[in-house]
């Protein structure tokens, strides 16, 4: 079946029961999310310092936005979508990714990468604005404050760029988290209610003016067609959430593709000694944690939160979070495989172990929100954040306390075994709730 002559994507049957995936068009978009995902975690492969670290989160939040704003786009449009700009979307985030390598040093990448997050805001933006529709779950779309800094970037050099792109994204996420469904739905009405009075004093003022030389008959009919040529008021819209669900589990599909990638492509480079058949192994087993813990155990990618428990733009924030998390570790495993023999050294090591806790520590907010009980993700979580501790503070070459990175792989996949082992054991509430389901 051929694309309409509107651009917008051909309908495509339903599932027996009716359920929506995940479309050709946004298949086909989530190519860019894998070039992205693996030029950002290249940054953090050849050893994290503090300035590459928050470069890193900095450039992978912003692709992150521009993916979710696209991502959204399909959800809510649907078979509405229009092809045209999904692939210009998708064309600024290539220009994002390709800029990524060297970005602080260049202000051509730079001013590149501003420029094309820029207009993929803008396109975003664009669409809903033309529907007269405003996304109540992701608000950034239409209230585009944190766009600002970016624009001021555009001339400005160094690492103040860096920090005004840095702002700008405070800002987004700060209204992602703040703005809920109801107070978006009030603004409007307010605004309405203000263009709608603005309205009646202008004609009621021409009308004052005209009547000596306008019939009552033609003054009213004015009016009408005034009324009339005001553009109908937004319309709030949500997303389909199993649809969204599905889509946030594919990107963080996507993250740990990206680990798979690293550690296979490090251990094509080295000699097969028995260390490294055992770290490439816990790697492995250490992937298939993560995949059970965030899409076996969870919903929207995220580990152990159960369907329903958060607003969805609440959702976005964590998923932003956990998302930057996998794929950072993804770099962390290249690492560990490439120093399979030795002792790793403490950056390395310090990466491991930081996005461990971030994963864990996203585990713990979802079960609570989840209605698990502080008991029941105590047991759960507390035992796993041991060895991701030990991974932290354990020695370095010199220190008399080194660890191998066998040992330490060893240290990741035990702090991952116990959540997914606890929760095949003791179900708790998701037990019951998926009873409910059925």
């Amino acid at each position: 079946m051929s694309a309409s002559v509107s651009g917008a994507i051909p309908s495509v049957p339903e599932q027996a029961g009716g359920e929506r995936h995940a479309s050709w068009l946004e298949l086909f978009f989530d190519l860019i999310a894998v070039a992205g995902v693996g030029q950002l975690a290249h940054l953090l492969r050849t050893g994290p310092s503090w300035a590459a670290s928050g470069e890193y989160v900095l450039l992978f939040v912003a692709f992150w936005f521009a993916w979710i704003m696209s991502t959204m786009y399909g959800n809510v449009a649907g078979q509405r979508t229009r092809i045209v700009a999904v692939v210009a979307a998708m064309l600024g985030m290539a220009v994002m990714a390709a800029a990524v390598p060297g970005i602080r040093d260049s202000d051509q990448k730079a001013r590149a990468f501003a420029l094309a997050y820029i207009v993929v805001r803008l396109i975003a933006s664009r669409v809903w604005s033309g529907r007269r529709q405003v996304v109540a779950d992701l608000p950034v779309i239409q209230l585009g404050a944190g766009l600002t800094p970016w624009l001021v970037s555009l001339w400005v050099h160094g690492d103040a760029r860096l920090w005004l792109w840095a702002a700008g994204l405070v800002i987004d996420m700060a209204v992602m988290v703040r703005v809920s469904r109801e107070t978006l739905r009030a603004e409007i009405d307010q605004k309405w209610a203000q263009a709608e009075g603005r309205l009646e004093r202008r004609l009621e003022q021409e009308g004052c003016r005209g009547s000596a030389a306008l019939p009552p008959e033609e003054a009213r009919l004015r009016a009408d067609r005034a009324r009339r040529r005001m553009r109908r008021k937004p319309e709030v819209v949500v997303a389909d959430t199993s649809h969204l669900a599905e889509r946030l589990g594919l990107f963080v599909l996507i993250t740990l593709g990206e680990g798979m990638v690293q550690s296979v492509d490090a251990a094509s480079e080295e000699t097969w000694t028995r260390g490294l058949r055992i770290v490439a192994f816990g790697v492995f087993v250490l992937m298939v944690l993560i995949w059970s813990l965030a899409l076996r155990t969870g919903t929207y990618g995220l580990p152990l939160l159960a369907p329903r428990a958060l607003p969805v733009r609440l959702v976005l924030s964590l998923h932003c979070v956990f998302a930057c998390a996998v794929a950072a570790l993804a770099a962390a495993l290249g690492r560990a495989v490439t120093e399979a023999d030795e002792v790793m050294e403490r950056p390395g090591r310090l990466l491991l172990a930081g996005v461990l806790a971030l994963i864990l520590l996203v585990a713990v907010v979802c079960a609570l929100v989840s209605g698990c009980g502080p008991g029941w993700t105590a047991a759960a979580l507390g035992p796993a954040f041991v060895p991701a501790g030990v991974l932290a503070l354990g020695g370095g070459p010199g220190d008399g306390r080194d660890l191998g990175t066998g040992v330490l792989v060893a240290l990741a996949v035990s702090a991952l075994a116990w959540p997914v082992a606890w929760r095949a054991l003791r179900p708790g509430v998701f037990a019951a709730q998926e009873e409910r389901a059925s």
